[in-house]
């Protein structure tokens, strides 16, 4: 940097702060401000041509932003917040981004140095908070040390199992000057596989008769996925993903055989069981993959290849048969180069679980005059090959889940810790990161009253998702294990919500109301077409609280529970009529 004459040497601690992020290839950062960072907050006005700040309105909407800009990237997301409150908001984003091992690195501002261990106003030990959150915690102090120890935190969010870093910056140190030259990214190459890993793998492969592949993890690249796809299928493998990576596989090849995640389908699962050789690669096969652990032998009597880039993951619940420990693109192009099996055995197993998945897909027929498994099946041939999906926790997720096939080119986000409020911000900071991609949002009426305001940031900064909110007037998740275990008796789980197209008309975007299957496609397209952030409220009735069954057939299975004769919940359609709504239908 050249100083101006007779100025200070050295630059801020603030200056060097966004510096460092220049350095490191960061080209967006999402925050809310705070006085803890005002000198950072400086020098990112001095970067502004070349980093763009964009401005949140609650911390874990921010950090939810950055994350679903580490999932589509690859690189770190980066949130800035401030001290105390602010890291407490932020909080929720960075367990997010450790259960799903997307790389992301925090700024949380904080107390001078010399106030600390008073409880001085907002102080907080962040080493201790965040301790169990992430994969490393830090506070820089010293000036000097800035370069340093930012180019650290990225070079651990991104090596080995990706994840969140925080970095807290004490207040007065970003005031200090310092003379000391900025850090770049490392060139690192990538784990690959041993040498022996994919003879070893072929020739187990060759000796199965009902492999399964399950796909999962992060940082895959477009040459990853392509290079999976290209083995995958020429091996004629079936191919499943974990808890909410349909975006791995495309959903319409003949190959794909559905996810294995919360609302998995009970025939899949059951095939899993069967399998003599599970292919893992990428997932740590964790509990809503393993569906509760359940899935598989802990010691290993189903043959488990387990891919992973950290080997600490691998045989950390599963003892499996063969762990390699690798990158996931670069096991992705080592495995394309080892070819195909010579005439496998299970064509036929992979065409039994492809049928499977599409009966599962069937719509039923739903009472109401909203056929939501329709529906979202009309919308998915309308929308652009390229489309973004985010989603959120709850019930209303397992229908696209369900009934939707994700296609090669298109990206689906979701918190697998199942973080509530996850999807409106994602789909923000998705716009932001690819504004020239369609952006849809699936999110429940209580998801969205949690961060539904970040919708201001969207208008703030010129970008434009769709937002499906799905209304049942409920936390419905919750509601469907209360009618299992104490039926009739509900408490807590009802919901008061605005009118959500008025919602957005208040900010001077565009609203629909939905509550008939002929109407979601119009109405999507109408909102795509105006250019505008928009909402598009789906009323669904609220009897038919999953996909595969309504409140009376939980209440009716809990009561022959109750009495010694539980049967299995029925998977067709309820015969029961929506409640009346009132109000205006459409808008």
């Amino acid at each position: 940097m050249t100083e101006r004459r007779g100025a200070p040497a050295g630059r801020t601690g603030g200056k060097l702060l966004a510096d460092a992020l220049v350095a490191q290839g960061v080209t967006h950062a999402f925050c809310v401000p705070g006085e803890s960072y005002l000198d950072l907050l400086d020098g990112l006005y001095s970067v502004r041509n070349r980093l763009q700040l964009v401005t949140c309105r609650f911390e874990a909407g921010a950090v939810h932003m950055a994350e679903a800009y580490g999932k589509l990237t690859g690189r770190p997301g980066v949130a800035i917040v401030t001290r105390g409150p602010g890291a407490c908001h932020a909080a929720i984003g960075v367990h997010v981004a450790f259960q799903d091992s997307t790389p992301l690195v925090l700024l949380v501002g904080q107390i001078p140095v010399e106030e600390t261990d008073r409880e001085t106003f907002q102080e907080v030990d962040y080493r201790q908070m965040f301790g169990p959150l992430a994969k490393w915690v830090t506070q820089i102090d010293d000036e000097k040390r800035i370069p340093e120890l930012m180019a650290h935190a990225f070079d651990v969010a991104t090596s080995g199992r990706p994840g969140p870093v925080v970095v807290a910056i004490s207040e007065e140190m970003q005031k200090r000057l310092a003379a000391v030259p900025d850090i770049g990214p490392a060139e690192v190459l990538p784990p690959n596989p041993a040498p022996d890993a994919l003879p070893r793998l072929m020739e187990m492969l060759a000796k199965a008769r009902k492999p399964l592949a399950i796909l999962g993890g992060s940082r895959w690249t477009a040459q990853g996925k392509a290079d999976i796809r290209d083995w995958l299928l020429a091996n004629d493998l079936p191919v499943s993903v974990a808890f909410r990576r349909m975006g791995l596989f495309d959903g319409t090849s003949p190959n794909y055989v559905g996810d294995l995640g919360v609302g998995a389908d009970a025939s899949l699962v059951a095939k899993a069981k069967e399998s003599d050789l599970i292919l893992a690669i990428g997932t740590r096969i964790g509990e809503p993959v393993s569906q509760g652990y359940t899935l598989f032998d802990m010691a290993g009597e189903t043959p488990i290849v387990h891919v992973y880039p950290d080997q600490a993951e691998i045989g950390r619940v599963y003892r499996p048969a063969l762990g390699i420990v690798s990158e996931v693109n670069a096991f992705a192009a080592a495995a394309k180069a080892a070819g195909a099996v010579k005439s496998p055995a299970w064509g036929g197993w992979t065409k039994e679980l492809r049928a499977a998945r599409l009966a599962q897909a069937e719509p039923q027929d739903y009472e109401g005059p909203l056929n939501l498994a329709t529906a979202l099946q009309a919308l998915e041939k309308v929308l652009p090959e390229d489309t973004i999906f985010t989603t959120d926790a709850g019930n209303f997720a397992t229908w696209p889940n369900r009934f939707m096939h994700f296609g090669e080119k298109q990206d689906f986000l979701g918190p697998t810790n199942g973080a509530m409020g996850y999807s409106v911000p994602a789909a923000i900071g998705a716009k932001i990161t690819h504004p020239d991609r369609a952006v849809i949002a699936f999110v429940g009426d209580g998801g969205f009253l949690m961060t539904g305001q970040e919708i201001a940031t969207a208008f703030h900064h010129s970008v434009n998702p769709v937002i499906l909110v799905f209304n049942n007037q409920m936390y419905g998740t919750i509601r469907m294990y209360q009618e299992r275990a104490y039926p009739a008796r509900v408490s807590g789980t009802a919901l008061t919500n605005p009118d959500f197209a008025k919602f957005i008309e208040a900010f001077g975007g565009h609203g629909e109301i939905v509550e008939r299957t002929e109407e979601l496609v119009p109405a999507v397209q109408r909102a795509l077409a105006s250019g505008k952030p928009a909402i598009v409220e789906v009323r669904t009735n609220p009897e038919q609280v999953t996909n595969r069954a309504t409140i009376a057939e939980l209440r009716a299975q809990a009561t022959k529970a109750a009495a010694g004769t539980a049967g299995p919940v029925p998977a067709q359609a309820s015969r029961t009529p929506a409640p009346r709504r009132t109000g205006p239908r459409t808008r």
